[in-house]
């Protein structure tokens, strides 16, 4: 076991755990029991990947985005998860989550969402395999993601508005734990990151890798060398950065950098989500990490621009590797955000979701040496930000 792995009391170094109610306890024994052994299955295995080949489109292209190294001095890979069914990576962990849940005897299926990419994977997952499927939302995000609220109703998911707290992704996050209290039985809750009680957060994890998998044969192909000098990615919960470093994390030559969402700065906790800056070690849905909170550990409810980002945690993975220093982790402004998702529209004609334009904001803010190969992952698509761009951009004539 290198020492970036999870421990077998599902711990990375002194962050992770299983901190859940009591009725919740059999579930998350189940869990951390069979995962491994339905998940390393030979039948599981093949009808997982049939699936990411032939309903995800997988694998996601590795483009060279010309326009952007040369502005960069650098070799920028774009990993285009935004190619994938629904528009995010987060359709992996979904797929491979409701298999699971399949296998452990479940016929009903929970789960949060901030930027509504969870929300919609979980949806097509549950029209998919004809199952029931409630999704809790908090409702700024309900408004402000309406076009996936359209979407996971079409797909005959029931949308639960939660007017709680500052009714975002901690809030949504809070209210599926309450149903996953009152119908232990016959419920799973696919948790959309890298976060929640011991073995979610590796689960996920294992479950989003095949983005790193393909990086490493499609760098290999384009450069001849199979590793990346940098890898770049942002964090919310942190479920596509765990993916996108996942096969590379014991190989030293590769950086890590991941981007957090500052809000309107670092000043106010108030105005800001970036949790590994700000963030005191704390449980948080199920787990201990790096959290948001005051010095009498009420959660201080964060902001962000991007429905995705402004969670008051961070996996217990990320909040270990920036700790021990294996991930750098830079602080992304809104205003920061915005601009490099312009640039990225303007350069390359791909329009990202805010989340990702967080890891492009990076950019700026790292010296490359020219002849680097550089990846950074683009983890959604910009449709459903495009009222928030439009309104931010002043575009509306």
């Amino acid at each position: 076991m290198s020492k970036y792995s999870i421990d077998p009391n599902g711990y990375y170094g002194e962050f992770g755990g299983a901190f859940v109610p009591e009725i919740l306890r059999k579930n998350v024994v189940e869990l951390k029991e069979n995962y491994l052994q339905i998940i390393e299955n030979e039948e599981f295995k093949k009808d997982f990947q049939k699936l990411l080949k032939d309903y995800v489109g997988r694998p996601t292209p590795l483009y060279f985005a010309k326009r952007l190294s040369e502005k960069y001095g650098t070799n920028i890979f774009l990993k285009r998860e935004d190619l994938c069914h629904t528009g995010a990576h987060k359709l992996n962990n979904a797929l491979g989550q409701i298999l699971l849940a399949r296998k452990l005897g479940k016929t009903r299926i929970v789960a949060e969402t901030g930027a509504g990419q969870h929300g919609v994977a979980t949806a097509t997952v549950c029209a998919l395999m004809n199952m029931e499927c409630v999704v809790y939302m908090g409702e700024t995000d309900v408004k402000r993601q309406f076009l996936n609220v359209q979407r996971m109703r079409m797909l005959g998911a029931k949308v639960v508005p939660v007017m709680s707290g500052n009714r975002t992704l901690k809030d949504g996050t809070n209210e599926a734990i309450r149903d996953w209290c009152c119908n232990p039985k016959n419920t799973h809750y696919i948790i959309g990151s890298v976060v929640g009680p011991d073995p979610y957060p590796d689960m996920v994890a294992r479950f989003q890798s095949v983005i790193s998998e393909e990086i490493k044969y499609q760098l290999q192909e384009q450069t001849g060398r199979n590793y990346p000098d940098k890898l770049l990615a942002c964090i919310g919960g942190g479920s596509n950065a765990a993916g996108t470093f996942y096969h590379y994390i014991d190989d030293e030559r590769v950086k890590f950098y991941a981007a957090e969402a500052a809000g309107l700065g670092l000043d106010d906790p108030e105005k800001s989500a970036a949790t590994i800056h700000l963030g005191k070690k704390g449980v948080l849905h199920g787990s201990l990490s790096l959290v948001m909170m005051t010095d009498d550990g009420q959660i201080v409810e964060p902001y962000s621009i991007s429905a995705g980002l402004d969670y008051p945690g961070v996996g217990p993975m990320h909040a270990f590797f920036a700790k021990c220093g294996r991930t750098k982790v830079l602080a992304v402004t809104d205003a920061e955000a915005m601009q490099a998702a312009m640039e990225l529209t303007k350069l390359e004609g791909i329009i990202p979701a805010i989340e990702s334009a967080h890891a492009l904001a990076m950019l700026p803010k790292i010296n490359f040496v020219k002849d680097e190969n550089v990846v950074i992952t683009v983890s959604g698509r910009g449709d459903k930000d495009m009222n928030t761009y439009v309104k931010y951009f002043n575009m509306e004539e």
